[in-house]
């Protein structure tokens, strides 16, 4: 009798509208709960907070039994409670994870509320908001694709995230402006779990970097860090933005990645296959994903500037091994892709659209008006 009653109390505290999504990453599956905390979880999240015992420990609301006192304290907390108690002090440049996001991603976020309590203190977000980094990661080599331990620093009063060829090299082998660059997490791309693409523009193109580090706190400190670093520079650059305007643009996901086929200017060259990365207005495509530069780039602006995404490919097309077209018009020439799948060219499409859908920023008309396509 009391486990039905028990269990009819935690169903309608899963009915309350904050306890309705996991309280970690936001996903609709709600059928878990930390009863050391007084949350409810999602599946996947429950496995995270399994591995620190010592300050979280889980039940399914529906399988598991529960005890009077347990049910009480869920009772007395619940999801806004909670979130307000150990999200306090969360800054706004530190990246909250979702359901889509990575494991590493959403296995720190959860680390560093519960079990090292950062955003109850300011002083234990150090590691990535004193504005000064440095430490070593593996970084892939760009000829050669190997994997070289590599020092890196970043420094929010020079501006720049640099790194070193040598560990005891006083110049650096490359220097990245903090306002050129974007960091997202790879590991499927990358072939492990804690990998991290770092871009940064040079010569008007798009370099790409990939590194990891075998410590999961490390390379989410150092995303966040870069996230910090690029916040405090967007405070300076635009003195009257809100931090809400701001923190969109600090990092960003790409819009769609994937192979497709494509052709050259003239339409009368064979179809290669590519790897396609869009990223913001910035269609690249790479001959491998791990290339360090693109084959060429493609601005894709917006539908009031005569931008446009067409179903299949022109009258006569040939060459093409899939059958799956694209056509991306711009207002100087037409660029033609093809997909392996109905589904891909359905969800490469919802992407383009997304882009054109989206009126173009005063910058981006400099970009567009500077672009260079690489054939």
């Amino acid at each position: 009798m009391a486990v039905e009653r028990n269990r009819r109390v935690l169903q309608d505290l899963q009915a309350i509208p904050c306890n309705q999504t996991c309280a970690d990453c936001g996903a609709a599956d709600n059928d878990w709960a930390s009863y050391t905390l007084g949350i409810f979880i999602c599946l996947n999240c429950s496995g995270i907070h399994r591995n620190i015992p010592q300050v979280s420990k889980v039940k399914s609301v529906r399988l598991d039994a529960w005890e009077d006192d347990e049910v009480q304290f869920m009772t007395s907390n619940g999801n806004s409670i909670v979130k307000a108690k150990y999200e306090s002090n969360w800054p706004p440049f530190y990246y909250g994870p979702t359901f889509t996001d990575c494991q590493v991603l959403r296995e720190q976020w959860i680390r560093s509320k519960y079990e090292r309590e950062e955003f109850m203190c300011v002083e234990k977000q150090e590691p990535y908001s004193a504005g000064y980094r440095e430490g070593f990661l593996w970084k892939r080599g760009r000829d050669n694709g190997q994997f070289l331990s590599r020092k890196f620093i970043l420094s929010e009063r020079e501006g720049v995230l640099k790194y070193f060829n040598k560990h005891d090299a006083k110049d650096p082998k490359a220097v990245l402006r903090l306002e050129q660059i974007n960091a997202t997490f790879q590991p499927t791309k990358i072939g492990n779990p804690n990998g991290l693409q770092i871009t940064y523009l040079k010569d008007n193109s798009t370099r790409n970097i990939f590194v990891y580090h075998e410590d999961g706190k490390e390379i989410v400190d150092w995303f966040n860090a870069i996230r910090a670093a690029r916040f405090h520079y967007l405070q300076v650059a635009f003195p009257g933005a809100s931090d809400a305007d701001l923190v969109p643009k600090l990092t960003r996901n790409y819009g769609k990645e994937g192979y497709m086929e494509k052709t050259g200017p003239k339409h009368t060259e064979g179809f290669k296959k590519r790897w396609f990365t869009l990223d913001d207005r910035r269609l690249m495509y790479f001959k491998d994903p791990l290339d360090a530069f693109a084959r060429g780039e493609v601005f894709i602006g917006s539908k009031e500037n005569s931008y446009s995404v067409l179903d299949g490919l022109p009258p006569n097309t040939q060459g093409n091994h899939w059958q799956y077209g694209i056509t991306i018009v711009t207002p100087d020439r037409k660029f033609l892709f093809a997909c392996e799948t109905e589904n891909e060219r359905r969800v490469w499409m919802e992407a383009f659209q997304k882009v054109i859908d989206r009126a173009m920023l005063p910058q981006e008309y400099a970009v567009e008006a500077h672009f260079k396509h690489k054939p």
